[in-house]
């Protein structure tokens, strides 16, 4: 299966739950899915709020022929500087989490290496403001392997489930 064939199987999963542009993504990314709550907590009437947070998620999609370790170094950067751009630290700030998806035909195994050994995370203001985290994941459609960081281990989960040899 080619890397744009597995996109097209990919965002289906996400739709239900996320916003999916394919149309204008981030550059350079294929495509890119966001994921927005927020929630109140009352007590007894609505006028009586005493707590309330926005949590958001970014995914980026990149398909690729090969991943090459400057490639993922590159989308890796460039997912995580645009994630954060789009946090609005505040006091009902809780979460701004990124992912990068990267589906490719052939993966180096330094680039790999590399995804595996990604921890990126950010606090604002001491936790007060919230957080924001990094997951990624490299699939190689040609054998359905799977490299992910240690965040990145559910969305392995999803992935391990999709046949992507057919």
């Amino acid at each position: 299966m080619t890397a744009a064939a597995a996109l097209d199987r990919v965002l289906p999963l996400f739709q239900v739950y996320y916003d999916i542009d394919r149309e204008a993504p981030a550059e350079p990314f294929t495509a890119e899915a966001a994921f927005h709550s927020h929630e109140e907590q009352y007590f007894l009437l609505k006028s009586a709020k005493y707590t309330e947070c926005d949590a958001h998620e970014y995914i980026f999609f990149q398909t690729l022929d090969h991943l090459t370790l400057a490639d993922a170094q590159a989308l890796a950067d460039r997912a995580w500087e645009e994630g954060l751009s789009r946090a609005k630290p505040s006091a009902i700030h809780r979460s701004t989490d990124v992912a990068l998806i990267l589906l490719a035909d052939r993966v180096d195994p330094d680039a790999a290496d590399y995804i595996k050994a990604q921890r990126r995370s950010k606090s604002y203001m001491f936790l007060l403001h919230g957080f924001s985290n990094f997951r990624v994941i490299a699939i190689e459609t040609s054998s359905g392997a799977l490299s992910c960081n240690r965040l990145g281990k559910t969305l392995r989960k999803l992935f391990s489930n999709i046949n992507f040899l057919e």
